[in-house]
Parts: structure tokens; C-alpha cells; sequence
């Protein structure tokens, strides 16, 4: 008798803990962050109440909470344990993994603040307060539409942001920007720089359109080092040979020069060339021919900070012949 009580209260506690068990939350229906972690700790998370701070006139509310981490403990022996609690300790970024012998580690965090973008969130703010709050009426204008006077093509390089160096403001200029500010032909066909064109020229109605080279540029670099064609597999000489009558233009006009001079030559002749493509777009050349759109060259010099302006005159240019151009109201600030 005293056996079959022993091992009917065996079966109960064992049911029991089964279902104990079975109880706790799946580990995948945790919210995150989650991890895994050999190391259970024994501390809980916490909710702060709302709090309303004001930022530049601004009431906000958020939840302050707490960064929690739910450890899950599992090991491989002959007799799992299995055990689940949380943590306030700091959680990693991104999720990490360690092997040992018997046990699997996984850590998977969420960070609460980054500092990269803390310097970037301070500018805005700064923005908010001095620009957009003291030119409000300006920016509710914007909001309900836009009429840029100028179309801006330059390149992506860092170095030569077109808002910065030339002082555009928002509302000003509509601006597309790709390597080495080329434009491709008419007959290339789509590209996001000429569907840009297309709705800045006959959406916005521009009045010009500025194409900004600049000294040291790496996608010209790169198309004066090219021995023939593009090699298929790069996007970056694919996309240059658009300024191959500029490289060869620039062969025939500067080959007794060193490398680098070549390069700077090209930087300008590129301009130029692009200038050119611009009138196979019949929709360009037909409001150029009736004044009604002017074509700019410009070249920035990031060394010794100068900039050349220059139009491009219409009647004395050819599209027939490729280096055939002619330019007007040149100038040079410096």
C-alpha cells in the first residue's frame, strides 16, 4: 500500500510539472527584445508613468521605459532545465551567438538611443527652431506646392553638396545628383536623371538647368582610366561611358598633359558635353530655342574654393559635332 501511494504521488508531481511547464509562454511568442542567455538574472521590468516635456513649443508624451531582456536558459544534458526570467542589464546590438559544449547562447537586442544620429538630431532641432519656426509662413507656402527657378544636376560626391556651396534654400532648386553629374542622350533612354528633367522642365517649368562639375572626381577618374568599353559586370563604368565623347575629346585636346591634368580637363569637358545631351531632349531644345529655358555650366574647385559659371549659347553650338559649343557670360568666383 505505502508503495502504490509513493507512486501515485510521483505520477501527480510529475503531471504537475508538465503542466507547469506547458503553462509558461512559448519563447516564440515573447516580445522582443529577447535573448538567450546562460546566465538567468533575477530583476524585472518597470514602466515609468507618461511624462509631457516640451520641445520648441511642443508638448510631447512617450513611455519612459526600462530596457528589458528576458534570459532563456537551456541545457543539452541528459536532464534539461529550463528557466525564464528578466533583466535590466544592457542589451547588445544585433544578435550575437556563442556555441559551447553544452549549451547555445543567443543575445538579440534593441538599442534605445544611437549615438551616430544624436549629432544629426541636434542639427534638425537647430533647423526647427532658427528656420522653419522663424520662417513659417515660407515653409506653409512650400508645403502647399513648389516653383524652383533652377534645376541643379550634380554629382553624389560628398564633398560638393550644391545647397551648401551655392546657398540654395529650400524651395529654390530642384536638384538630381549621380556620379559624376552626367546627362545621359535622349536615346539612352530612362534614367532617374532624365525622368528628373522631364518633370522639372515640364512639370516645375525651370527656367535653368545648372550641371556642377568639380575637382577630383572619382567618376571621371574613372572614365579616363578605361582602356575600351565598359566591363558588363560594373555598374560604375556602365554608367560613365555616357561621358565617353568627353574622354575622347579630352585625349585628342590634352594628351601631352599628365594624368591628373587630363582628369581636370575632363571634369570641365564633361560639363560641356552634357550640356549638348541636354538639347536631344526635344522637349529641352524647343523652350531653349524660344528662350525660355537657358542652359549653365559650372565647375566647383574644392581646393582653393573657386567657382566657374558659364551659359551655353544655343545659336553657336552644334549638336552634329560633338566638340563643337559655344559658351557665354563666363566668370570665375573666387
Amino acid at each position: 500500500m505505502l508503495s502504490l501511494l509513493i507512486s501515485q504521488c510521483q505520477t501527480i508531481s510529475s503531471n504537475t510539472s508538465i503542466s507547469l511547464l506547458r503553462s509558461l509562454p512559448s519563447p516564440m511568442a515573447i516580445l522582443p527584445p529577447t535573448s538567450l542567455s546562460g546566465h538567468p538574472l533575477s530583476s524585472s521590468s518597470s514602466l515609468s508613468p507618461l511624462k509631457t516635456p516640451t520641445i520648441l513649443g511642443f508638448r510631447l508624451k512617450f513611455r519612459e521605459t526600462q530596457e528589458t531582456r528576458f534570459s532563456l536558459f537551456t541545457s543539452f544534458k541528459s536532464n534539461p532545465a529550463f528557466g525564464l526570467m528578466a533583466s535590466k542589464e544592457p542589451v547588445a546590438v544585433g544578435p550575437t551567438t556563442k556555441c559551447g559544449n553544452s549549451k547555445m547562447e543567443t543575445e538579440v537586442g534593441v538599442e534605445n538611443g544611437c549615438a551616430t544620429f544624436d549629432e544629426m538630431k541636434h542639427r534638425f532641432l537647430s533647423f526647427k527652431k532658427w528656420k522653419f519656426m522663424e520662417n513659417l509662413e515660407h515653409f506653409q507656402n512650400l508645403a502647399n506646392g513648389q516653383a524652383p527657378k533652377f534645376m541643379v544636376i550634380a554629382c553624389a560626391d560628398s564633398r560638393v553638396c550644391p545647397s551648401t556651396v551655392l546657398g540654395f534654400q529650400p524651395g529654390e532648386a530642384f536638384i538630381v545628383r549621380n556620379v559624376a553629374n552626367m546627362v545621359p542622350p535622349c536615346e539612352s533612354g530612362p534614367s532617374e536623371t532624365n525622368a528628373a528633367l522631364e518633370f522639372a522642365v515640364n512639370s516645375l517649368q525651370v527656367e535653368n538647368i545648372l550641371v556642377i562639375g568639380h575637382s577630383r572626381c572619382g567618376g571621371i577618374r574613372a572614365l579616363m582610366s578605361m582602356q575600351d568599353e565598359a566591363n558588363s559586370s560594373s555598374f560604375i563604368q556602365n554608367w560613365v561611358l555616357v561621358g565617353k565623347t568627353a574622354r575622347l575629346n579630352t585625349k585628342s585636346a590634352a594628351h601631352n598633359l599628365s594624368f591628373d591634368d587630363q582628369c581636370r580637363h575632363c571634369e570641365k569637358e564633361s560639363v560641356n558635353c552634357s550640356l549638348l545631351n541636354l538639347l536631344t531632349y526635344p522637349w529641352i531644345e524647343e523652350k531653349v530655342k524660344k528662350g525660355a529655358l537657358s542652359l549653365h555650366g559650372g565647375y566647383y574647385d574644392f581646393i582653393d574654393c573657386t567657382f566657374e559659371k558659364w551659359t551655353l549659347d544655343y545659336e553657336g553650338s552644334s549638336l552634329e559635332e560633338s566638340d563643337k559649343f559655344a559658351l557665354r557670360n563666363q566668370s570665375l568666383w573666387c
